[in-house]
């Protein structure tokens, strides 16, 4: 089995291979027959609209490398480890995403991010294409390295645009593989990038899968000291999967809005309010006069039409849909009952701090669940939980299951508000979040890292909803299985070396005795010190499971065996396996089985024998 990430190229080559064969010839892409097979639609010009910019080669180059590395459980550091279908993830995101895209392809339903902004200051995503995990581990010290390394994206520089965006480029590219059919995406933006991350989303998720950008007011007072414009709002660019999959949810109607729905009539249809019967736009049967209950004769005012013709006006008029005031004698309005519109208010593109926050709530929000030490810690650009809760309530159901993306997590705003949207409406949201292990400027005790400061945030908004709920289950006498939220738990973990030696073709000895040498080493190819654990969840994970999926320990003939997702796979971890095993390992009929390739030592007739065996009772059998 590979124990490398997803290798993009060859996915996307074997999904058009699957619609067009024809445009294949001795295994590489016949551009002409593929322009042939498209009826000339092919542009072969060089000059078109679109986004250029210094460094984009490489930058798509890095979607094409696949990663190596793994992701390590850390129980210890988490909240119901073994029940909690929610995921903290310390690491480089690039190298995460990639970690990723087996086993949650298609299986996002919202991604949220909220990427550092350009603003020429310190800029932590300097990406090593060639070695990312290696230079990683330099970076955050788990190699030969001193750390975190800042650069700085001066505008000076000439890149100052470019660098941004083919940061950006290669993670909105794998972050889209995992949203589902009917997923979205929202993305916070300032005015620094907003017009080049339209034209790179367009370029990624396809400019006809745009949705909306959404003007979100940041601030409540206007800040007088600045020189030119006071910067009021941010942006956030919203893009579906496949736009004609995807719909927004409507968004309830405030209380003032429900209040406006009355009944002065006692009309049996229930409550109703009214709107204007005239419209300015020209309409030649709009031009009538209409008799009142009380006598009094309306035509609609100089350069307004009725809205309907007579015959139509009439029949709503003799259907109780016509108000004509408490007295019979004001001007007609048409009838909306509440039971007939909407059960909800369509998404609107601007979002104003009353409803959805404001940057000095959000500053409130972290230090209300993160006692800082120091005020140097303490960060600005965060996002108020309410903004994200918003789009959780537009783009993510109550009824299902739905995972929620955040890559760059920053202090867990995401986290946040999928625990209290949850708590709120009873759904079952999942969150993943992705954060670099940024150190803060100040060390603290018990917090070193931004991604420190996240997990430690979702720590205790549980902690206060699981007191809530323990309250309400006091107060009320029911069981907390009925108020409590389903999920108060996350599962941490950490981008890590594999726990394999993985074979480098590039590195290959070109000499015999060189080459015997490389054989021998991977003759055992798990790496010392690595626990089961480890090498469990990495295989988990590289054979296409999501990181929650429920994994059952049993005892086959003395040994301990791994029963994935209900027999969707089992994994055996023993050093060495014999044939009784292997046969009562095919008798539990899962669907895949996993060993490592050095328990059968040198009984290759084992092995091959296994393989039938297996291959007879519809099993696939593999080896790492």
């Amino acid at each position: 089995m590979p124990l490398t990430s997803a290798n993009i190229v060859d996915e996307r080559q074997d999904r058009l291979r699957d619609v067009f064969p024809e445009a294949f010839r001795e295994g590489k892409i016949d551009f002409e027959r593929l322009r042939q097979a498209l009826g000339e639609e092919i542009d072969a010009g060089h000059e078109r609209y679109g986004l250029s910019r210094a460094g984009k080669a490489d930058a798509i180059r890095a979607i094409q490398i696949p990663s190596i590395g793994t992701l390590k459980p850390a129980p210890e550091e988490s909240i119901n480890f073994d029940t909690t279908g929610n995921l903290f993830i310390e690491g480089d995101n690039l190298e995460v995403l990639k970690l990723l895209q087996k086993a949650y392809h298609a299986r996002v339903k919202m991604i949220y991010i909220d990427p550092p902004y350009n603003t020429g200051k310190e800029f932590i995503y300097n990406d090593n294409y060639r070695d990312a995990l290696g230079d990683y581990l330099r970076r955050t010290g788990q190699s030969d390295a001193e750390g975190v390394r800042l650069t700085t994206n001066a505008e000076t520089e000439g890149r100052y645009h470019s660098r941004w965006l083919n940061m950006m480029c290669p993670r909105l590219f794998l972050a889209r593989n995992l949203l589902s059919q009917d997923g979205a995406i929202f993305v916070s933006i300032d005015d620094h990038e907003v017009q080049d991350l339209r034209l790179l989303m367009d370029e990624i998720f396809g400019g006809e899968n745009f949705v909306a950008t959404v003007i979100w007011e940041k601030v409540f007072a206007p800040k007088n000291t600045a020189r030119l414009f006071s910067e009021d709002h941010d942006f956030v660019l919203v893009y579906a999967r496949h736009l004609e999959s995807w719909e927004p949810r409507l968004m309830p109607r405030s209380a003032a809005a429900e209040a406006r729905y009355k009944n002065l009539d006692k009309d049996p249809r229930g409550p109703w309010t009214s709107s204007d019967l005239t419209a300015r736009n020209y309409y030649s049967q709009g031009q009538f006069e209409v008799l009142s209950p009380s006598g009094k004769v309306f035509r609609p005012t100089r350069g307004t039409y009725w809205r309907f013709k007579k015959s139509k006006f009439l029949e709503l008029d003799t259907d109780n849909r016509i108000w004509w005031g408490e007295t019979g004698e004001n001007m007609p309005r048409l009838k909306r009952y509440l039971l007939e519109v909407k059960r909800g208010v369509v998404p609107q593109t601007l979002w104003r701090y009353k409803d959805v926050g404001h940057t000095q709530e959000a500053k409130k929000e972290l230090l209300k669940y993160v006692p800082f030490e120091k005020t140097a810690n303490v960060l600005n650009s965060v996002k108020p939980p309410r903004l994200i809760r918003r789009m959780l309530q537009i783009a993510t159901s109550v009824d299902t299951e739905d995972v929620v993306l955040d890559f760059f997590g920053g202090s867990g705003s995401t986290a946040q508000a999928v625990l209290q949207q949850n708590a709120e409406d009873g759904g079952n949201r999942r969150f993943i979040v992705v954060q670099f292990p940024e150190p803060l400027p100040e060390p603290e005790k018990g917090l070193a890292t931004i991604f420190d400061m996240a997990r430690m945030r979702a720590s205790n908004v549980i902690r206060e909803l699981r007191e809530a709920a323990d309250s309400r289950q006091a107060e009320l006498d029911m069981e907390s299985s009925d108020k409590a939220p389903r999920d108060l738990g996350f599962r941490s973990y950490s981008l890590a070396e594999s726990n394999f030696r993985i074979w480098d073709s590039e590195a290959v000895p070109t000499d015999a005795e060189g080459l015997a040498r490389q054989l021998e080493l991977y003759a055992e190819n798990v790496l010392p010190g690595k626990s089961r654990q480890e090498i469990l969840y990495e295989l988990v994970l590289k054979s296409g499971f999501p990181l929650h999926v429920p994994i059952e320990e049993r005892k086959v003939e003395s040994s301990t065996v791994y029963w994935i997702d209900g027999g969707s796979l089992v994994i055996c971890l023993e050093d060495r396996v014999t044939r009784e095993l292997l046969r009562a390992i095919v008798e539990l009929k899962p669907h895949r089985v996993l060993c490592l390739d050095h328990a059968f030592g040198e009984n290759d007739q084992l092995k091959t024998n296994s393989v039938l065996e297996m291959k007879g009772q519809q099993i696939v059998f593999q080896t790492v």
